[in-house]
């Protein structure tokens, strides 16, 4: 019977155990990628989903030159006092090609980190980024490590930084993608993005500028008498080096959609290939709230379950606000899949216990999380009776005040599934209650054939019993019984020799 019970077991416990989740099934579905630019490597990704919109090697390794800085100030902007004061060594302005640029700070200078941010991402000043760097990590090298720890946080790969300002170095490179991250991560920073889209700062008297210095941004699209203005720009970076040849990074916003590009060894055509890659994206995708998307898992407080199991209170989850999906102006919502993980990613929310990822066709085009509601603290299912809780011989109980065990429950996440999958699941639930039931009925019916041959074993002790006659005795004269017998062997009949089936002479014998 044990082994009944423990077949039952596992294969329920088979069942409970399948959680299902939507697959992506990928649309065949067109991608736009009708366009061409010069440079060696490009990107264009949506910053808020981080979609990839567009690619040439973004996975090549270039030279970044001075959009190196975008991450050089990330880094001091999340580590540093903005009003700390800066101390410009000897170091730090010499420690710089020859004719790269500069704001004229010079040896004994002092400035605010806020003012060495301007100098450094508008007027590209090398001597502002050693500085800055030797402020936050005490050292160029030290903050380079600083460096390719925060850009692995970032999820970056191809790249290795061994400077703060993007000078040659061969041990100083990085991919279109990782520049895309980079650049994400930074114009999400309100400090950054607002330094950086500034079109013009006084900075401090210094030695060399005793009446204080005006600087610019390098970056022309954001100039509006500029001819390359471009209408929407939040703020990029520019850069240029002899190995590096032109970079550039661009972030823009229009119709709810924040693009970044990224041009990697460009050659003079760096502006006109960041105008073609803003303007596609721009032109061929749009933004699309993930409620009008996906209506399955935004229903959530009618319908979320646990592998068909509801929660008690289903009112407790909801879908993460304002969430966006990017697709091709031209795509419908329907061809639009997801999936889902409980793996959370770093930056996830506190509440979060799912997150949900949408592909259209084989692009990621965005995703949410499945959220806790700020009024509960945990998703609860009835909690667990005291009595199927383990006794103080077991395991689980030795770790278990009788405090704890009282309030013991079980959290799981809950989430709403395709129909298919629930049919699935119907149909191996009635698998289940068919061997349930032929396990349940074989055991009813070996109890019951024990029951008889007990019942039948307790009639023949007393019947012998009656008779006053132990089983013993009872036994031995059977024993005589069988051995002498009523028939003698003589006149028992002859044995008729069996007969067995020979299958040698049937007609598939060939074939055995």
């Amino acid at each position: 019977m044990k082994n009944y019970q423990r077949i039952l077991w596992l294969f329920c416990t088979l069942i409970l155990l399948v959680r299902p989740s939507a697959i992506p099934v990928y649309a065949a579905d067109t991608w736009p990628e009708a366009i061409e630019i010069s440079a060696e490597g490009g990107i264009l990704i949506e910053s808020g989903t981080g979609t990839v919109l567009y690619e040439k090697n973004i996975h090549n390794t270039y030279y970044p030159a001075s959009i190196t800085k975008i991450l050089t100030a990330l880094i001091v902007i999340e580590n540093c006092d903005l009003d700390d004061t800066v101390v410009f060594s000897h170091d730090a302005v010499f420690n710089v090609e020859p004719g790269s640029s500069s704001a004229a700070l010079d040896v004994g200078d002092e400035l605010t980190v806020r003012e060495c941010l301007y100098a450094m991402l508008l007027k590209s000043a090398n001597e502002a980024a050693n500085a800055l760097a030797e402020h936050t990590a005490g050292s160029i090298s030290a903050f380079a490590d600083m460096m390719n720890e925060k850009a692995q946080s970032l999820g970056c790969m191809d790249s290795h930084f061994n400077n703060p300002s993007g000078l040659n170095d061969p041990a100083h490179y990085t991919s279109a993608y990782d520049m895309a991250l980079i650049a994400q991560a930074a114009f999400q920073n309100e400090t950054f993005t607002a330094i950086d889209s500034t079109l013009y700062h006084d900075l401090p008297a210094t030695k060399r500028n005793p009446d204080g210095l005006r600087i610019y941004p390098g970056h022309r699209m954001l100039k509006k008498n500029s001819s390359l203005y471009y209408p929407g720009i939040i703020g990029g970076k520019t850069g240029y080096t002899s190995l590096a040849g032109n970079t550039l990074v661009t972030c823009a916003e229009r119709d709810g959609m924040k693009l970044i590009s990224v041009v990697l060894n460009g050659h003079q055509t760096h502006y006109t290939d960041t105008r073609t890659l803003l303007n596609f994206g721009f032109k061929n995708f749009k933004s699309v709230p993930v409620s009008e998307i996906d209506s399955t898992y935004a229903s959530v407080e009618n319908d979320m379950t646990i592998a068909g199991l509801p929660t008690t209170d289903l009112s407790i989850l909801n879908l993460e606000d304002d969430s966006e999906a990017i697709l091709p102006v031209d795509a419908d919502s329907s061809d639009v899949s997801s999936s889902i993980t409980y793996e959370m990613p770093v930056q996830a929310p506190e509440t979060a216990v799912a997150q949900i990822s949408y592909y259209y066709g084989d692009h990621a085009v965005g995703s949410s999380y499945l959220l806790l509601n700020e009024n509960h603290t945990q998703a609860l299912v009835p909690e667990i009776p005291d009595a199927v809780l383990p006794s103080t011989d077991d395991t689980l109980a030795s770790d278990v005040s009788d405090t704890q065990a009282s309030h013991f429950h079980i959290v799981l996440p809950s989430i709403h599934v395709p129909a298919r999958v629930f049919e699935v699941i119907g149909i191996l639930a009635a698998l289940a209650a068919i061997i349930a039931a032929a396990v349940y009925f074989r055991y009813r019916t070996e109890k019951k054939e024990e029951s008889e041959r007990v019942s039948r074993h307790n009639r023949r002790m007393e019947r012998l019993h009656d008779i006053g006659m132990s089983p013993s005795d009872f036994d031995l004269l059977m024993q005589e019984k069988r051995t002498t017998g009523t028939i003698s062997d003589a006149n028992r009949p002859a044995k008729k020799p069996k007969k067995h089936p020979s299958f040698l002479d049937h007609k598939s014998y060939k074939d055995l």
